[in-house]
């Protein structure tokens, strides 16, 4: 690889699910896509738009993507809220109101739900499907085993130095994915402890994720949080905009390839290129502000780094795994 990749992952999902517990989704932010596409585009950059059930389901989300994929400028991949995508299965007595994650049901629902998503997005996308991102993070062997048999080579679900666990979902669970001490490079998992390296066939490519302060200096937080009954994950900044970042998301990108990764992942969802589609962007002017931000960006890594989707890593990863 001539230089580091940069792979942008787009969380593809209706409008303002952070506020919609409501059950009624609606996928206006469609129409704002094209324009983070093009600056993609223009920087050489390929993003991963990876897909849940209400984009698959719309009818102009379908043939933007499809558009790109036949220009080869870019990826569809998938996504998955287990509490709104087939086949229906209540989990508790208000799935929209809890929005649990797909690891907490029952094996045989988790893969028909993975098996049902694969066959849409193929079916709309003319394609195999090989990218996947889970819904809220959340992720286990389980999960990674119906991935393989789905024939899916990449995952990006890994958050290192997060812990979600203080993040519910069922009642009856244990919260989200414990990734704090998990890998924070390209490894292929073990298919029987997801955060260790082994023989499986899925590459897992967790997002560039660094501590804010230092790892000493967090765990000195974290023990005076403890100390205090305050149930607190350490201070990280991830490459990410959340408005006015940009030296942050740089500092990122230069600790994660000063560790000897020859990857920085970037993520945002789909809705946040709306105003009023997320609670980090409301109006135009914010929305004006975050493309400032993801220019400066860009035309900052445009040099530093290589445009590639997740399955052109993977194969990239694959072919010198071979040699």
């Amino acid at each position: 690889m001539d230089k580091p990749a940069f792979l942008i992952t787009l969380d593809t999902e209706g409008d303002n699910l952070w506020r919609n517990r409501s059950g009624k989704v609606t996928t206006r932010n469609v129409q704002f896509l094209p324009r983070f596409q093009a600056l993609c585009e223009k920087y050489g950059f390929k993003p991963n738009w990876l897909t849940n059930y209400e984009m698959a389901s719309d009818a102009a989300y379908v043939e933007f993507g499809r558009d790109l994929l036949a220009r080869g400028q870019g990826e569809i991949g998938m996504h998955l809220h287990a509490w709104y995508s087939p086949p229906e299965y209540a989990l508790t007595d208000d799935d929209w109101r809890y929005q649990p994650y797909l690891i907490e049901f029952p094996e045989n629902i988790l893969r028909d739900k993975v098996a049902y998503m694969t066959d849409l997005l193929e079916s709309a996308f003319r394609q195999k499907m090989t990218s996947h991102r889970a819904g809220r993070w959340a992720f286990n062997e389980v999960y990674a085993r119906a991935l393989i048999d789905n024939g899916y080579l990449v995952d990006c679900s890994v958050t290192p130095r997060v812990d979600w666990r203080n993040s519910s979902g069922a009642p009856q669970g244990k919260g989200g994915t414990d990734y704090s001490r998990f890998p924070d490079h390209a490894y292929y998992l073990d298919v029987s402890d997801i955060s260790r390296a082994g023989d499986s066939p899925l590459l897992e490519l967790p997002m560039s994720i660094q501590y804010r302060y230092g790892a000493f200096t967090n765990q000195l937080k974290k023990a005076w949080n403890d100390m205090r009954g305050k149930k607190r994950g350490p201070s990280v900044n991830w490459l990410r905009p959340v408005g006015g970042n940009v030296q942050q998301m740089k500092q990122v990108v230069e600790q994660t390839l000063s560790q000897g990764n020859d990857y920085v992942e970037f993520m945002l969802h789909s809705s946040e290129f709306m105003p009023d589609g997320s609670p980090t962007f409301k109006n135009e002017a914010d929305i004006e502000h975050l493309y400032d931000d993801l220019e400066q960006l860009f035309s900052w890594l445009q040099p530093r780094t290589q445009g590639m989707t997740l399955t052109e890593y993977a194969l990239l990863k694959k072919s010198d795994q071979s040699r």
